[in-house]
């Protein structure tokens, strides 16, 4: 089958990555009585382009056309009298031309001279497509009804070989269909690659830009999330002179929504830190309550803070619901810093039960 849609010379008919392995048909041989007749009528009349006309060692004449896309060729050949490629001039050539207007074509063709058997008639044929074959995904060119059909006309060349001139309608609307699909899923996905770059230098702003300088403690901070963007959360707070604020935090989940509730559980520290910076349980009592607020139904997040003083070493912390941290003292031992037991209930009367974030405390003095 041959095709209409514009196509530069030297625009490849294949899909990326396929050009290096087709498989393709190279031309189809036309039985003609004149080839300079013949070739006159698929120029002028047809609006095909000229392949290649030249002379062979043999001194045969090689002719070959091509419909405006280029995809195809037809092989004009006039062959000896009496010979049997003579006997099959003026019959049906099986060539199956589409175009998008079958109509348009017909009327344009017409003009030129053209001999068409019959007006471009729709035809329908609904079809049964049978069971699958094991492993196989059974799919039709349309996605509503198993139709299948088009605009169809046959005309004949001036040696009465006859073609066929096809638009179908299913093929069409699938091409089209398929390629559209194509293009947005391209679109949204370099989309989404930008929104996730853009995503993730925002995080990395997020985690600590510079450290308050300290006499008795050298400290440092890295988060490597699985994905571009996660729910680990440290941070370096000042909370005065000689004094700062170590937060671990983790929030349930990955991705983009992990990444957004640690955001939040960071501006809800942020925000609360002055407010308390003598009472690390109080603090974290109040972050606890704002992320349950702002935060949907079942996140959770758990999270560790520590005071440090820089004059005396002091450590005072507060575990929420996570892993007991890590101490690290100067003679190699190494201390679990485990939570005490919470208060049955928070300030305000209610459970905590009905906090998402227990929250425990425990006093440490390395």
């Amino acid at each position: 089958m041959l095709g209409d849609a514009p196509r530069s010379a030297t625009a490849s008919a294949f899909p990326p990555g396929v050009a290096s392995s087709f498989l393709s048909i190279h031309a189809v041989r036309i039985f003609v009585r004149d080839l300079e007749r013949s070739l006159r009528f698929y120029l002028d009349q047809l609006g095909f382009r000229l392949v290649i006309d030249t002379r062979l060692q043999s001194g045969e004449r090689w002719v070959a056309v091509s419909p405006p896309d280029g995809t195809a060729i037809l092989n004009l050949v006039a062959p000896q009298p009496r010979s049997i490629e003579h006997k099959l001039i003026g019959r049906a050539t099986q060539v199956v031309l589409i175009t998008a207007d079958v109509t348009g074509r017909y009327h344009e063709w017409s003009r030129k001279g053209v001999r068409f058997l019959s007006t471009p008639r729709l035809r329908r044929i609904k079809y049964d497509p049978g069971p699958a074959p094991a492993g196989s995904s059974p799919r039709l060119l349309g996605e509503e009804t198993p139709v299948w059909g088009g605009v169809f006309a046959r005309f004949r060349d001036v040696d009465g070989n006859t073609f066929s001139l096809v638009s179908f309608d299913e093929v069409t609307h699938a091409v089209e269909a398929e390629r559209r699909a194509a293009a947005d899923k391209l679109e949204a996905e370099r989309r989404a690659a930008h929104e996730l770059a853009i995503a993730r230098q925002v995080q990395a702003r997020l985690f600590p830009q510079s450290r308050p300088a300290l006499g008795s403690l050298d400290y440092a901070g890295a988060c490597l999330p699985a994905r571009a963007v996660g729910g680990d959360y440290y941070d370096f707070l000042s909370l005065g002179p000689d004094r700062l604020g170590l937060v671990i935090g983790d929030v349930m989940g990955k991705g983009m929504a992990a990444a957004l509730l640690m955001a939040n559980l960071q501006a809800n520290l942020r925000g609360q830190v002055a407010f308390a910076l003598d009472e690390p349980r109080r603090l974290l009592q109040a972050v606890t309550l704002l992320f349950c607020e702002n935060s949907p139904d079942g996140a959770f997040a758990s999270l560790f803070f520590a005071d440090y003083h820089d004059p005396t070493g002091g450590l005072r912390y507060v575990n929420c619901g996570h892993l007991a941290a890590l101490l690290l003292r100067r003679n190699g031992a190494l201390d679990r810093l485990h939570p005490r037991p919470a208060p049955e209930r928070l300030p305000d009367g209610r459970s905590l039960r009905a906090i998402r974030i227990p929250v425990s405390t425990g006093l440490d003095n390395p």
